[in-house]
């Protein structure tokens, strides 16, 4: 269910590709994929860099369009995730007001920071766009490439076709999570709001840090412990989901640092 979720990813990122004109293989850019998926146990993030350059050094798209459309690509992602996030809190509210008063959470000062966060980015994009400045002229180009790919995604002739492939990855990332809660007997009966709360704080758990290493497990666990599963159960759970997609990612991720080279040397 992972592999083929990465697949799909590696598809749907042809729709943004093609309005600015560019073909590419299936082939590279599943790899590019999977290898970005592989760095960012190195580094967090820095695999959409890598993605970027990839397709860069094998298909001749360049590095700010590429990385425009992924970052096009990480917004619908996020769409889909706060979809997610809207149907557990309505599935959940009473619990998660618990949870979060039990571990001094406080969503409205997370509000704030948000904001003051896209108020910063804002007046430095306004700064840059002002500036004659050399420097700032050359992060004015590379934005204008960056933007270009972005827009992209407003340029598809095939706009179902994304959304579907969105929705798709999405589905077999939850059905994954439902896959393994049948697998042990203690969580086979857990309420669908539980797993998709579990499902969202490994999601996070996986985007602030390297791969999740040592910390999606106990993310998860702890979210399945709260909401009532077997502690020793909770945390097989974590363990079993963060094993096998580090497995996928391990394994495809390896093989396509291998691959890329050898069948594109003639690039």
């Amino acid at each position: 269910l992972g592999a083929i979720s990465h697949f799909s990813r590696a598809y749907r990122w042809k729709f943004m590709l093609e309005p600015m004109g560019y073909k590419s293989s299936q082939a590279n850019r599943f790899m590019a994929v999977m290898v970005a998926y592989l760095a960012n146990f190195g580094i967090p993030r820095s695999g959409e860099v890598l993605r970027a350059v990839t397709l860069s050094t094998y298909e001749g798209v360049p590095f700010e369009k590429g990385f425009g459309t992924i970052i096009s690509e990480r917004v619908a992602d996020l769409l889909i995730l706060m979809l997610i996030i809207g149907v557990v809190v309505i599935l959940q509210t009473d619990d998660l007001l618990v949870y979060l008063n039990d571990q001094n959470i406080k969503p409205l000062n997370t509000l704030l920071i948000f904001l003051g966060l896209v108020s910063l980015i804002l007046l430095g994009i306004y700064i840059v766009r002002k500036s004659t400045w050399l420097p700032f002229q050359k992060i004015k180009k590379l934005a204008k490439g960056l933007l270009e790919g972005m827009n992209s995604i407003l340029k598809m002739e095939k706009k179902w076709a994304f959304i579907f492939h969105t929705v798709f990855i999405w589905s077999m990332y939850l059905v994954m999570f439902f896959v393994i809660k049948l697998s042990i007997p203690e969580t086979a009966g857990t309420a669908p709001g539980t797993i998709m709360a579990a499902f969202v704080v490994g999601s996070f758990a996986v985007s602030a840090t390297n791969g999740g290493i040592g910390v999606y497990p106990l993310a998860v666990g702890g979210v399945l412990t709260f909401f009532g599963v077997q502690e020793h159960a909770a945390e097989a759970f974590g363990w079993i989901s963060w094993t096998t997609q580090t497995a996928v990612v391990m394994i495809f991720g390896g093989l396509s640092f291998i691959l890329l080279p050898l069948l594109n040397n003639k690039k």
